[in-house]
């Protein structure tokens, strides 16, 4: 093969091995999922319908994000929310709604939110397959 042939080929093998790598990105992040428990969804839906008898709207859904901070880099984030934005997934179980945006997701991905109670109390978990590490109470991880 010609010097200047070879070149360019190499660098098509390059630029289609990028390509190839951001897609499997793409898919990682498009095809990623979080899973809500029995108890957490049960425990959403009946939080949902508390909120719903103190006068505020019963079309809430449970919005789970991360944000930098806590003891371990980053920490889980749980709130209600009435709109779904552009960037947000939305995964249902048992009629019951979470939305999460793209970033978080990427940190999310594959994880499994599930509501324990204790004798220490009672608490939303997050066992999340990409943190390395996590600290004591559980609210914050790093990757």
């Amino acid at each position: 093969m010609r010097p200047a042939l070879q070149r360019d080929f190499s660098r098509q093998s390059r630029s289609a091995k990028y390509m190839a790598e951001a897609d499997r990105e793409t898919e990682t992040v498009a095809g990623a999922a979080i899973t809500l428990t029995d108890k957490a969804a049960a425990r959403v839906a009946w939080l949902i319908a508390q909120e719903e008898r103190n006068g505020n709207r019963g079309d809430l859904m449970l919005r789970v994000s991360v944000s930098g901070g806590g003891c371990s880099g980053f920490q889980y984030h749980f709130d209600f929310d009435d709109s779904v934005n552009e960037d947000d997934r939305t995964f249902e179980k048992d009629g019951v709604t979470a939305v999460i945006d793209e970033m978080s997701l990427e940190l999310l991905g594959g994880s499994e939110i599930d509501f324990v109670e204790d004798l220490v109390g009672a608490s939303f978990q997050i066992r999340n397959p990409n943190a390395t590490a996590s600290c004591g109470c559980g609210s914050s991880f790093s990757i």
